[in-house]
């Protein structure tokens, strides 16, 4: 303890180098956990929305387009598909369900999707409160939804043309909330949930001009895609083929589409991975040249040490202490930034109702880091430890 609290004195006797050490040690460690923190909390969350569903099926197109729109819903789709088009995909040999999604309106930001019962059967969520939906123009919020927007059951609530800000509102067609989905940390705490045929009455009630028109739209009625669950593997090869060619449609495989993404992500993450280990070698050079000076500074104080009784392995010990010192504080400034940052950019991505993201949980990977804080650190005291360790007492005595 002793050492311990020597070192420390001896640390802040330079205010200056131990303040610019600090701070490149906890650049270092802030840039890795902040890229470990939300990659990881990125690839959980593309998993867990991703589960179950093998195609996404809708207007051609650029497939990963299709996949960000239908299923993380943080794009905007390429178009809609007829209505008739999709049923026929249920009676598809190889396709165990067809759960169609209608999109094009946002209420706040967030997006209102037509569809069915079974979506939220696919996530396996129960209502919290509430129940799922029965008629037209009834609602069912997600959690996030719910917990942002003030809305409750029985309360109403209209609808913005588009998925962009500032559409024209639906007032004279609003909603009704009769239930609030359970948090279950996927995409559909993210929407506003209702039947198909709410969208359809709404969008057909501002396009049609008379009775007559109306009933031509129901005619014509489209949904934006449907997402697919195979019966068997091999539909992966013989179902997008068919879609592709027979079809005006086009079927995109999420698990291609998503890994191409983060492939293009993994880049960028590794390029802020490998800047982080930079600064943490160059701090560790500057520790070591710190550390080096130090020595040769305190070369008569280590003579005294040492005709005081110390041993040599405590005097190099002195010196790891330090750097052990600079690693342990960088690490806790550190990891703390990283969690900020990260919490910083999840809040910029929750007001975008995008990928959840948060600063306030840990990664299993992020234990590491310490470890490599330490282990630079040390690395960068084990040159100068050695001189201590070697200090000749009579000849420092003598050149006094």
């Amino acid at each position: 303890m002793k050492t311990a609290s020597l070192a420390l004195l001896y640390l802040w006797s330079r205010p200056l180098a131990a303040v610019l050490n600090l701070l490149l040690l906890a650049l270092g460690v802030s840039a890795i956990t902040f890229v470990v923190l939300v990659s990881e909390q990125v690839d959980r969350a593309f998993e867990r929305d991703l589960a179950g569903i093998d195609a996404v099926v809708g207007a051609k197109g650029s497939p990963l387009q299709l996949i960000m729109a239908g299923v993380f819903h943080i794009d905007v789709p390429p178009g809609n598909v007829a209505l008739e088009d999709v049923r026929r995909l249920s009676g598809h040999p190889m396709v165990k369900h067809v759960i169609p999604l209608a999109l094009g309106d946002t209420f706040r930001g967030w997006r209102i999707a037509g569809t069915t019962p079974q979506y939220v059967e696919h996530y396996r969520v129960q209502p919290a409160q509430g129940r799922l939906w029965r008629e037209p123009m009834e609602a069912v919020l997600g959690a996030e939804v719910a917990r942002n927007s003030g809305l409750a059951n029985g309360m109403q609530f209209s609808g913005s043309h588009g998925l962009a800000p500032g559409g024209e509102q639906h007032s004279d067609v609003p909603y009704r909330v009769v239930g609030v989905l359970a948090p279950c940390q996927c995409v559909l705490d993210r929407l506003v949930l209702t039947g198909i045929e709410s969208v359809w009455r709404v969008h057909e009630k501002a396009l049609a001009v008379d009775e007559e028109d109306r009933k031509a739209l129901e005619a014509e009625r489209e949904v934006t895609m449907a997402l697919v669950t195979y019966k068997t593997p091999l539909a992966a090869v013989t179902f997008p083929r068919f879609v592709n060619s027979q079809t005006n449609m086009q079927a995109a495989a999420p698990a291609v589409e998503v890994t191409r993404l983060l492939r293009m992500l993994g880049t960028g993450t590794d390029v802020l991975r490998g800047f982080g280990a930079v600064l943490l070698l160059v701090a560790a050079l500057s520790v070591f040249i710190a550390l080096w000076n130090a020595v040769r500074e305190r070369s008569a104080d280590l003579a005294m040490m040492r005709m005081l009784g110390a041993p040599p392995w405590k005097v190099a010990a002195l010196l790891f202490c330090e750097a052990l010192w600079l690693a342990l504080l960088a690490s806790a400034i550190g990891l703390a930034a990283g969690h900020g940052l990260a919490a910083l950019v999840g809040y910029v991505l929750q007001s975008r109702q995008s990928v959840p993201v948060t600063g306030w949980t840990w990664a299993a990977a992020e234990a590491w880091i310490p470890v490599a804080a330490v282990a630079a650190a040390g690395l960068a005291a084990l040159v100068p430890a050695i001189a201590a360790y070697r200090v000749d007492v009579a000849r420092l005595l003598n050149s006094r």
